[in-house]
């Protein structure tokens, strides 16, 4: 058993680089975001997709439809790609969040830290992974897309690697971004990070 499984970051949405989001409902994708995803669909169209899967958000959701829309298929919504469970930080402004002392240890100490009233990465990576092995189940031998976001695709990404959660700033997930992972019974293989294929 074996599937491609392609980790998409969704698409730039209105509060990038300002807020912290998380779970917050009905953040839309800006402008640009719009137009990445669009050509994010149109680099993949070729692409034999068996299914597009997407966290509940609505900015991941949109950036999957224009994905799964030349397939002829329908966005099928995955409780466990969604969004860190950031607890009371969610909707705070990183220039708020800079000042919490908190926050900081998130950052330097993914491996233990939690959000106040949130989830650890360890939990968000076991879920996230539990659902990306049974998309390959489900699809063996097939290629499927993910679209998901920037912390749950780096948490997989230090899973199949063998990383500490502690190095997950190591690295970049852009908006719209794909990241390439191969994914069977005998576990999984990170074929490319963070192909910026709208630019």
């Amino acid at each position: 058993m074996s599937a491609t499984i392609l980790l998409l970051r969704h698409a730039a949405h209105v509060e990038l680089g300002q807020t912290l989001s998380g779970r917050r409902r009905d953040v839309a994708l800006s402008r640009d975001g719009l137009e990445q995803a669009a050509i994010v669909a149109d680099l993949l169209a070729p692409l034999p997709l068996a299914a597009v899967y997407s966290s509940p958000r609505e900015r991941a959701w949109y950036t999957a439809r224009d994905i799964a829309e030349p397939h002829g298929l329908k966005v099928q919504v995955s409780e466990a790609l969604d969004e860190v469970d950031f607890g009371d930080w969610s909707g705070l402004t990183f220039a708020e969040l800079e000042s919490d002392p908190a926050w900081t240890e998130w950052n330097e100490f993914r491996s233990r830290a939690r959000p106040p009233g949130g989830e650890t990465m360890a939990e968000a990576v076991a879920r996230a992974a539990g659902a990306v092995e049974a998309m390959a189940q489900e699809h063996d031998g097939a290629t499927v897309a993910a679209v998901s976001h920037c912390d749950i695709i780096r948490a997989l990404i230090a899973h199949y690697l063998g990383l500490p959660l502690d190095n997950l700033l190591r690295f970049d997930v852009d908006p719209a971004s794909v990241s390439r992972l191969q994914v069977g019974s005998w576990g999984g293989r990170v074929a490319s990070v963070n192909e910026r294929l709208h630019q």
